[in-house]
């Protein structure tokens, strides 16, 4: 990576606290950070790699706060959703190894950097009830493929409900075994894996992950002492609590029976909030996940542009990459707009601004990261997209959020840029090859397919 790279000609939108747009100006960057950024042009700066950005808007990274490790594999399997859950449940707890999150890791990392989602928040499984954390080896894999391809993110490890008793194959030395999962267990490898994480990679930070329990689950003596180990140890470490699926007066719910929010709590999904829930999430500071594309917006709605009118902090996610969905950000931003502006009859709710700060700044501050990415500002990380706007769809060349937010979508990225690393460049990956991340992709999908007796 070169210490100095300069990206000039471009139209700059830059998501700043003044919302910043330069027709034409220039970002600095050195050593990972950006150095200067203005209109026109810059001072020289010997040495530099230059990037020319004629006819592309330069813009922060996406942020996409709420996803999944392992769906990148599970897609178009079942013949519905309920099916598809069914499946994949199946395949994550019997038919999975460490090779299989590492190449599910490398195939979601290499979709993400085409589509310029630069930073992601994902479980490590599927919902609640089969988190890959009885053991270290699986999570080590993903985060290991996560590292090497370059991308920014936060993984999220953590129990499994404690009702659920679950057993997970093993496969080792050519055989197989299963191995019973006890949540308090999961915990510690949790703890342990954050511990293994902390300043290993600039990139890559761990979460603490807790199922999502209703008032009546609440009432179980293990429910609650789970609850609490989960919420120490995400404040002992200092690290985001995560949960998915908050909905119809569980927040409340889990406020009044445990304390269990703060700032550093990522709540996903948040449908059919009760006022004692919106009223928790605002005196907290808890930040909301919203997933407009997620099958729970289909069968509830999350009440964003309301949150965000009361100051709550609301971010966007995919909740990807299966059954239905990809890690696509412009194809959620416009999906947000139309699942809104259709409740309200109204199209001027969730104006492009709004989106766009929900898929970057709002984004960082969803992670605790709002410091550090999420804006083109001097000092923050070089996680930048450069967007090329001379394609019909994106055409005449007027207000650039606008067409940003309504029109483009991921295939419209040309450059992805994390940490000032260039990952890919006129739409091709740089220091990987694609071919081979897809090839090994199918080999473990279809081992795991074979495992499941899907094949």
């Amino acid at each position: 990576m070169p210490k100095t790279l300069l990206i000039e000609n471009g139209m700059i939108v830059t998501m700043d606290a003044g919302r910043r747009v330069f027709d034409k100006g220039y970002v600095l960057v050195s050593d990972g950070r950006i150095a200067a950024i203005g209109e026109g042009a810059p001072q020289a700066a010997e040495g530099a790699e230059r990037i020319d950005a004629a006819g592309m808007v330069v813009m922060p990274g996406l942020i996409d706060t709420h996803a999944h490790a392992g769906h990148m594999l599970t897609k178009g399997l079942g013949s519905n959703s309920e099916d598809w859950m069914t499946v994949t449940g199946r395949i994550y707890a019997q038919a999975t190894d460490p090779e299989f999150w590492a190449a599910e890791a490398a195939l979601s990392a290499a979709e993400r950097i085409r589509c310029g989602t630069t930073t992601a928040a994902l479980l490590f499984g599927g919902g609640p009830d089969i988190m890959r954390t009885e053991a270290p080896e699986a999570a080590e894999a993903h985060l290991g493929a996560i590292a090497d391809m370059g991308v920014r993110e936060v993984l999220a490890v953590g129990p499994n409900r404690p009702s659920m008793k679950s057993a997970y194959r093993r496969y080792e030395s050519g055989s197989c075994r299963d191995v019973a999962v006890l949540p308090e267990a999961q915990l510690d490898v949790s703890a342990a894996l954050i511990d293994a994480w902390t300043d290993r990679s600039d990139r890559v930070r761990l979460a603490v992950s807790l199922p999502v329990f209703n008032a009546e689950e609440l009432k179980d003596t293990d429910v609650l002492a789970l609850s609490r180990k989960a919420r120490q140890l995400a404040a002992e470490k200092g690290v985001l609590l995560v949960q998915d699926g908050h909905r119809d007066g569980s927040i409340a719910a889990n406020d009044e029976k445990l304390g269990l929010f703060d700032h550093r709590s990522l709540l996903a999904h948040c449908i059919d909030l009760t006022d004692g829930d919106r009223a928790v999430l605002k005196r907290t500071g808890a930040k909301v996940a919203h997933n407009p594309s997620a099958l729970m917006s289909v069968f509830g709605r999350c009440p964003a542009p309301e949150l965000r009118a009361e100051g709550i902090t609301v971010s966007l996610g995919t909740d990807a990459a299966a059954p239905d969905r990809s890690f696509d950000m412009f194809r959620n931003m416009f999906q947000a707009h139309r699942y809104h502006a259709r409740h309200f009859r109204d199209d001027a709710v969730l104006p492009p601004i709004d989106l766009l700060e929900m898929a970057t700044i709002e984004g960082a501050r969803a992670l605790c990261m709002e410091s550090e990415i999420g804006s083109l500002e001097t000092g923050k990380r070089a996680d930048i997209l450069l967007v090329d706007m001379r394609q019909p769809h994106l055409w005449p060349p007027v207000d650039p959020v606008q067409r940003l937010a309504r029109f483009a979508n991921g295939a419209d990225v040309d450059t992805t840029i994390v940490g000032g690393r260039v990952l890919m460049r006129a739409r091709r990956l740089v220091g990987q090859d694609e071919a081979a991340i897809l090839d090994r992709a199918e080999r473990a999908f279809r081992l795991a397919m074979q495992r499941a007796g899907l094949a």
